[in-house]
This record gives C-alpha cells, structure tokens and sequence, in this order.
C-alpha cells in the first residue's frame, strides 16, 4: 500500500513540474525534470532513501523558479505537495523498518495516510481558495 502511494506521488509531483515547464514552452527543464523523475524511480527500485531528500531540496526551486517565471501555479503547487508527500512516505518507511514485530504496522501505515492525505486535501483547497480569489 505504501509502495503504490509512494511510486504515485513520484510520478504525480514529477509530472507536475515537467508539464507546468512544458506547457510555458522550457522543454530543456522539463526534460532534466524527467530524466531525475526516471532516476528517483530506479532509486526507490534500489531502495536509495537519499534520492527522495534530493528530490525536495530540487523541488523547492523548481516551485519559485516556476512562480517566479509566472508559470501555472496549479502544476507548480501540485509538483511541490507530491514530492514533500514522496519525501514524508520514504521517511516513514525508514521508520517502520525500525519498530519491533509486535507493532500494528498496517495500521499505523493506514492512519499515516489518512493524514498525510487530509492535510494534502486542505493545501489543495486553500491553493484552489487563492487561485479563485486570485481570478
């Protein structure tokens, strides 16, 4: 359940940024955006937990660079929400991994999600809130 949460918020967040570049026309960005899209997947395959750091300390100014340059703000925002979800879900493996056998995994992986994805579910409303009020 993780692992497809995991693997989707990748290539959701991913796909955010590379579209929200394409569709302004910087096909050189969206391309790198893509190639280090492939590179994380092939990471998560290898279980390399310090591609998903990588991938947020990229994503932050890809988000300001994108805004800065008046691009989508939807793409932008939804690039940012998924890989910060991707980043939270490699550390909570990283955590899992450590507790003894006698812990409810599925559950507390079942509650995590549920939060993680009220709390994206919020940010999405209040990013859908400003960009109405924005228009």
């Amino acid at each position: 359940m993780i692992i497809t949460a995991l693997f989707s918020s990748i290539v959701i967040g991913i796909g955010s940024f590379a579209w929200g570049y394409f569709q302004a026309g910087n096909d050189a960005p969206s391309r790198w955006v893509l190639a280090f899209g492939i590179f994380w997947l092939i990471a998560l395959w290898q279980k390399w937990r310090w591609v998903s750091t990588l991938g947020v300390l990229l994503a932050i100014p890809l988000s300001i660079i994108g805004l800065w340059l008046d691009l989508a703000v939807g793409w932008m925002f939804s690039g940012m929400v998924f890989t910060l979800f991707a980043w939270d879900l490699t550390e909570f493996q990283l955590k899992m991994r450590r507790l003894p056998l006698r812990e409810d995994v599925k559950g507390m992986t079942r509650r995590h999600l549920l939060r993680i994805g009220l709390l994206t579910l919020c940010g999405f409303l209040l990013a859908l809130a400003l960009g109405w009020f924005r228009a």
